[in-house]
C-alpha cells in the first residue's frame, strides 16, 4: 500500500472503493493532494463499524463507509457524487441541516422522520443521526460528517404497539359491553337461577374462545372455519355426527365473536332437544361465498337431521334473538329460521361486500 492511502488501511470494501476511484474527476482531486484533515477523517470514517458518510467541500461530494452501504438501499453509488444529489427527494428537510453544521453548529436529531427513495418507491423511515462539522488545524469548516443509524424498524413497533393498544382498548369496551347483555339477557330469559348460571358460564366460554381465536389473528379478523370448530368444541360428540364443509374466508372481528356465539346456541339446542340428543342423529354446517367485496352471495346454513320431531319454541330466549336477530344484524342480512318436523333449518344470506374484513 502506497503511503499516500495508508490512512485507509483496515477500511474495508469501501477503502478499497475510495482507493481505485478517480478523484481527479470531482473537486476534491487526486488523493495525494486532499488536505490532512479529511485524510484523518476519512481513515477513521472507514474503520468503523458505526454508519458514517463524509460531505466534503461546497460540491458536497460524498465519501461513507461499509456501514453506511444499506442506508442507502439501492441508491445508484453515492461514492464522488454530490451528496444533494444523493438525497434529492429530501433535501428540502436535509439541505438546512446541512448548511447549519457548515457553518460550524453541530446537529444532532433522534427519529427524523423521511420519505425516501432507495428501492424505486417512495417509503417512510426514520432516522437518528448527527451532523459534525470537519474543521482544518485553522478551525475553518471544510466538511460534515454524517453519522446516523437507522431507526425505522424501531419506529415502525412503536408505531404498531400504539395501534394494536388502541385496539385492545376498542374491543375490551365491546367485550365488556356484550358480556353485559349477555348476562342480562341470560337471567332475564332463564327459568331457574341455577340454569341462568349455567347457561352465562357456557356463553362466556364461548366468547373466551372466540376471542382467543382473534388473539392468535392479531385481532382483526379470523378463519371462519377456525371459528365454527371453536364454537363446536364443547359439543363434539364423535362418530361424524357434525359435518362441516366451506372454503376458506375471513371473518371480522365483531361477526366472527357474534358467529361463534350463535353457533354455540344452535349447539347448545341440537344437544338438549335437536338432532344431538338422541343416537343417529346429525348436524350439517355450509357455506358459500363469491367474490370479495362484492354483490355476491355469502350463505351459512345449519342443518339438522334424524333427531326427535322439531316444534317451535313457545316463547323465544336470549338464544333465539341471537341467532336471528343480530346475526342479521351483524351481518346486514337475512336470517330463516325453519323449525321443519324433520330438523331444524337455519340460513343466514347476505353479500360478500358485507362479510370482507375491515383495513
Amino acid at each position: 500500500m502506497s503511503g499516500e492511502t495508508a490512512f485507509l488501511e483496515g477500511g474495508g470494501a469501501m477503502a478499497a472503493a475510495i482507493r481505485a476511484y478517480d478523484w481527479s474527476a470531482t473537486s476534491l482531486g487526486p488523493i495525494a493532494g486532499w488536505p490532512a484533515a479529511l485524510k484523518i477523517a476519512v481513515g477513521m470514517m472507514v474503520n468503523s463499524r458505526f454508519p458514517k458518510c463524509i460531505v466534503w467541500g461546497a460540491d458536497l461530494i460524498t465519501i461513507h463507509n461499509d456501514a453506511f452501504r444499506p442506508i442507502l438501499g439501492e441508491k445508484p453509488c453515492a461514492l464522488g457524487r454530490s451528496f444533494r444529489d444523493v438525497w434529492p427527494e429530501v433535501w428540502g428537510d436535509i439541505g438546512p441541516l446541512i448548511d447549519k453544521a457548515f457553518a460550524g453548529e453541530a446537529i444532532f436529531i433522534e427519529d427524523f422522520a423521511l420519505i425516501i427513495d432507495r428501492h424505486g418507491y417512495a417509503e417512510e423511515a426514520w432516522f437518528t443521526f448527527c451532523y459534525s462539522p470537519i474543521r482544518d488545524e485553522s478551525g475553518r469548516v471544510l466538511g460534515v460528517i454524517d453519522t446516523v443509524m437507522e431507526t425505522t424498524g424501531k419506529m415502525q413497533a412503536e408505531r404498531n404497539g400504539r395501534l394494536l393498544n388502541a385496539e385492545l382498548a376498542h374491543r375490551m369496551k365491546n367485550t365488556l359491553a356484550m358480556i353485559a347483555a349477555i348476562a342480562s339477557q341470560t337471567f332475564r330469559s332463564a327459568e331457574t337461577l341455577e340454569e341462568a348460571q349455567s347457561t352465562l358460564s357456557e356463553r362466556i366460554a364461548t366468547l373466551g374462545e372466540a376471542h382467543s381465536i382473534l388473539t392468535r389473528s392479531s385481532w382483526n379478523s379470523a378463519p371462519i372455519g377456525v371459528v365454527v370448530e371453536g364454537a363446536l368444541a364443547p359439543h363434539r360428540m364423535g362418530g361424524g355426527r357434525i359435518r362441516i364443509d366451506g372454503p376458506p374466508l375471513q371473518l371480522p372481528a365483531d361477526q366472527a365473536m357474534t358467529m361463534a356465539l350463535a353457533i354455540n346456541e344452535l349447539a347448545t339446542n341440537a344437544v338438549k332437544y335437536g338432532a344431538l340428543s338422541v343416537e343417529g342423529g346429525e348436524v350439517a354446517i355450509r357455506w358459500s361465498i363469491g367474490r370479495p367485496g362484492s354483490g355476491d352471495a355469502f350463505r351459512f346454513e345449519w342443518t339438522e337431521r334424524g333427531g326427535p320431531p322439531v316444534a317451535k319454541p313457545r316463547r323465544q330466549g336470549f338464544g333465539s334473538r341471537l341467532v336471528e336477530r343480530v346475526m342479521a344484524q351483524k351481518f346486514q342480512g337475512e336470517v330463516v329460521l325453519d323449525y321443519r318436523p324433520e330438523g331444524l333449518r337455519y340460513l343466514l344470506t347476505t353479500t360478500m361486500a358485507h362479510v370482507a374484513p375491515r383495513e
